[in-house]
């Protein structure tokens, strides 16, 4: 019998058109825009928050769940654990479109599940190494001096900064740390990573000019110039950047969050903020997101937000489907070995 497709969150068309000539004749691919919230900007996977399904369109949607063998991203939980045996008890594998799911995969119930999960990993390396280069350069270059400046329409010239010889901490050597490291290395900074598993040789073959442990971190943001976090969420990097180690960071540094909210202790970095023991502040997430309208870290001049949008870029989901094209015909072929991105499961515990 063919395995049964379910695309689960908002595709482009285009994408789905791709998704049903890869499995034609092989698996059935069911997609029923109806049952999915419409899309908010390209690559949306969550859509509209107000979005209802009327009482038919929910037994429709529980019902391509429970026939669902693959399954095209985790869908909103909507507080249920959707994805475990009582509601897809015939479900093998799950194609995310994020790279960070520990939590998601907890609270969906595939984390007891046998379904394969296989992410996004190393698709939004290069959009957010582009968000942090922003970031970087609108601190060291004064932008917001710049278009003060030009409000006021003044012209005063003033001796600015380069990149090259500072110093850049990137907390997290993974897909996305290293496509950071790249970037910074090309403009010309001094590279260190936080890891856990290189050693300090196997940093330097991956051009770092240095490896550090979580032990060390406090050590190192005194000299680094620029921290990037680039960490997953669990529960050993739940405000793993707390008052100490934002205490011990040069008083004109750069921190840029591209991490999840969580990894950080919000109170701690408004307050750091408010103070001034921070340069700037570079954030694409938040502790609670959307971030609270009544937040102080909406109105400080040193703070960047960016609406957790760092990675989404208009060719994403042709990049995950690709992944996802190849993750299915691999399940097809019986090659599960051949798999790309496959969630391990024991991170979790």
């Amino acid at each position: 019998m063919q395995p049964t497709v379910f695309i689960a969150t908002p595709l482009e068309d285009d994408q789905v058109v791709r998704i049903f000539a890869a499995a034609e004749g092989r698996a059935i691919v069911v997609h029923e825009p109806d049952l999915l919230p419409p899309v908010r900007y390209v690559a949306d996977h969550k859509g509209r928050a107000d979005f209802v399904r009327t009482a038919e369109q929910q037994e429709r949607w529980k019902a391509r769940l429970a026939e669902a063998d693959f399954l095209w991203d985790i869908p909103p939980l909507d507080g249920l654990p959707l994805l475990g045996r009582k509601w897809a008890p015939k479900l093998q594998w799950v194609q995310t479109t994020s790279s960070g799911v520990g939590p998601t995969i907890e609270k969906s119930g595939l984390a007891e599940s046998g379904a394969i999960v296989t992410t996004a990993k190393g698709i939004h390396a290069e959009p957010l190494s582009e968000f942090v280069l922003l970031a970087i350069l609108m601190h060291v270059k004064r932008l917001r001096h710049l278009q003060a400046e030009q409000a006021a329409h003044r012209w005063q010239r003033y001796c600015g900064e380069a990149l090259t010889g500072k110093t850049v901490a990137i907390v997290g050597a993974g897909e996305v740390g290293h496509r950071v490291a790249q970037v910074c290395k090309f403009m010309g900074m001094r590279v260190l990573a936080m890891s856990r598993r290189l050693t300090a040789n196997e940093g330097q073959a991956r051009g770092y000019d240095g490896v550090f442990s979580r032990t060390q971190m406090a050590e190192v943001f005194a000299t680094a110039d620029a921290v990037v976090l680039a960490v997953p969420h669990t529960s050993e990097t739940e405000r793993m950047i707390d008052a100490e180690k934002l205490a011990a960071m040069k008083p004109d540094a750069i921190l840029v969050n591209i991490a999840r909210g969580q990894v950080v202790d919000e109170s701690a970095l408004i307050d750091a903020v408010q103070n001034h023991r921070i340069g700037f502040a570079a954030l694409d997430v938040a502790q609670t997101e959307p971030l609270p309208v009544d937040s102080p870290l909406w109105d400080h001049p040193n703070v960047l937000i960016s609406p957790h949008s760092a990675s989404t870029v208009v060719d994403e989901n042709r990049k995950i489907t690709d992944i996802f094209i190849h993750n299915m015909e691999c399940l097809l072929d019986n090659r599960q070995s051949n798999m790309k991105n496959v969630f391990d499961k024991s991170q979790l515990y």
